[in-house]
């Protein structure tokens, strides 16, 4: 179907729409004479002393389903079904009262085709909310339960048939030929079908992908991905075809998204191509601790086609465009061997014995447990490394354990601890900057002070001076 040969008769549709309102009238007209006459009410009537009998009894047991499903700990199959029948329960019972009482009516020779209707509707709604109340609460599953009532409703009250065939009557004319409403509604369904059934598709496909042991998980990711959209986009495809867009009629605007592709979506394919050098080269995997120049620090989570999800250790996800990862220097911190060394620095007065900052220093590496032991060279060890103003300076230098490359701020704040409470233990004492004030004043000054003071100022010759020092705590 192309756009050019959309030409809508109006009047034609006008005519179709008032023949179906008149019918519509006076079908309304016999319903509603029906539905005043005494057997008619008095079925009414048992249909909401049965819905109120239903609510009341649904109470008791709707709260001990629930009280089932809380008592399961976890959200699992068991749980779920507990959910369901209490959340249909009140119908439940309603529906019970209502097909008594339709056996009832039979007995006596009374009418009862309301209550059959209203039962058989009741029933409907119960089957179709147990089918539907896993699913996840969204517009679809919400428009599916909508549609597959109003069938079975149709269906009950056997006004499906002429429902069809008045569809299928009523054709809108379109150029030189005519479409039908039932194709409209058909082909519109078939699409969201389609659709909806290429999006679970790839869903499942993408999670087989990543659960499967055998594929690095980082391209079991990207492999995932790619099949989502070719099913997403072969879903599109039947689905423009079943409404009847000529596809062929796409080859201009593809011709437009080359063009766009190759001005304004520059960046989203740079993306995409360095996410595939990524996975290629494998410089940086799923699970791996990296650093960027950036100052982002973390987790790699996901490697998706456009963007990196690092899982900062505060548990902050920050999405990194992949060309970033080519482009800009990157620290992986687990690449090939995970095992790093750290320096904690840490000063003490002059004057104190070296051998002893050593041993606690030892000590405060042993008590740590992100300290990697028996490992010969790489055994924890106390550096000398200068002398400061104030102190002299250590170094504390530790091999890590794997599980503490991925916690840096962590591991330094229990190397302090450690080391402060070791010096404590020792009683070695940790300098801190001080500064003495001397000040030289003249013999005029020093009257001044005893004479407690005068409203004149200094003599010129005055000499008054200050001098300011560091020196370390005695």
């Amino acid at each position: 179907m192309n756009p050019e040969d959309i030409e809508i008769d109006a009047d034609a549709v006008a005519k179709q729409v008032g023949t179906i309102f008149d019918s519509l009238m006076v079908w309304f007209q016999g319903v509603l004479e029906q539905a005043l006459s005494i057997a008619t009410l008095w079925q009414i009537g048992i249909i909401v002393a049965a819905s109120v009998a239903g609510w009341l009894l649904s109470r008791l047991p709707n709260k001990r389903l629930h009280g089932a499903a809380e008592g399961r700990g976890r959200p699992d199959a068991l749980a779920r079904v507990y959910l369901s029948l209490a959340s249909v329960m009140w119908p439940l019972i309603s529906v019970v009262f209502i097909w008594a009482a339709f056996g009832g009516f039979a007995v006596a020779d009374l009418p009862n085709v309301g209550l059959r209707i209203a039962a058989s509707l009741l029933a409907a709604w119960v089957i179709i909310r147990l089918l539907t109340s896993n699913m996840k609460k969204s517009l679809l599953s919400r428009s599916i339960a909508l549609i597959a009532w109003t069938v079975a409703a149709l269906y009950i009250l056997q006004w499906l048939e002429p429902t069809v065939t008045a569809l299928n009557d009523f054709r809108i004319p379109i150029g030189k030929s005519s479409i039908s409403a039932w194709r409209i509604l058909t082909s519109v369904a078939i699409a969201i079908a389609a659709l909806w059934f290429g999006r679970i598709a790839g869903a499942t496909a993408q999670s087989r992908l990543r659960s499967n042991s055998r594929l690095n998980p980082s391209m079991a990711g990207l492999l995932g991905q790619v099949a989502n959209i070719l099913l997403m986009v072969v879903a599109i495809a039947i689905a423009l075809q079943t409404v009847g867009v000529n596809l062929s009629a796409l080859t201009i605007f593809s011709g437009a998204l080359g063009v766009g592709i190759g001005f304004g979506l520059q960046s989203i394919f740079s993306n995409f191509i360095s996410g595939v050098i990524i996975l290629i080269e494998k410089s940086v995997k799923v699970g791996d601790f990296i650093e960027l120049q950036s100052g982002v620090t973390g987790l790699v989570n996901e490697i998706n086609i456009r963007s990196t999800v690092i899982t900062t250790n505060d548990n902050v996800d920050i999405l990194v465009p992949n060309e970033e990862f080519i482009k800009a220097q990157v620290i992986n911190w687990t690449l090939r061997e995970a095992r790093r060394r750290t320096h904690i620095k840490f000063g003490v007065a002059y004057g104190t014995d070296k051998d002893l900052v050593r041993q606690a220093g030892m000590e405060a590496a042993a008590e740590v447990k992100w300290t990697l032991e028996n490992m010969g060279p790489r055994m924890p060890q106390v550096w000398l490394v200068g002398f400061g103003d104030s102190s002299l300076d250590f170094e504390l230098v530790v091999w890590l354990t794997e599980e503490a490359v991925k916690k840096p701020s962590k591991v330094v704040a229990d190397y302090n601890w450690a080391i402060h409470s070791a010096l404590e233990r020792h009683g070695i004492e940790i300098p801190f900057p001080q500064q003495d004030l001397h000040v030289k004043s003249s013999d005029a000054i020093r009257v001044r002070i005893e004479t407690g003071g005068s409203d004149e100022a200094p003599s010129p010759d005055t000499d008054v001076a200050t001098e300011t020092e560091k020196a370390p705590k005695e």
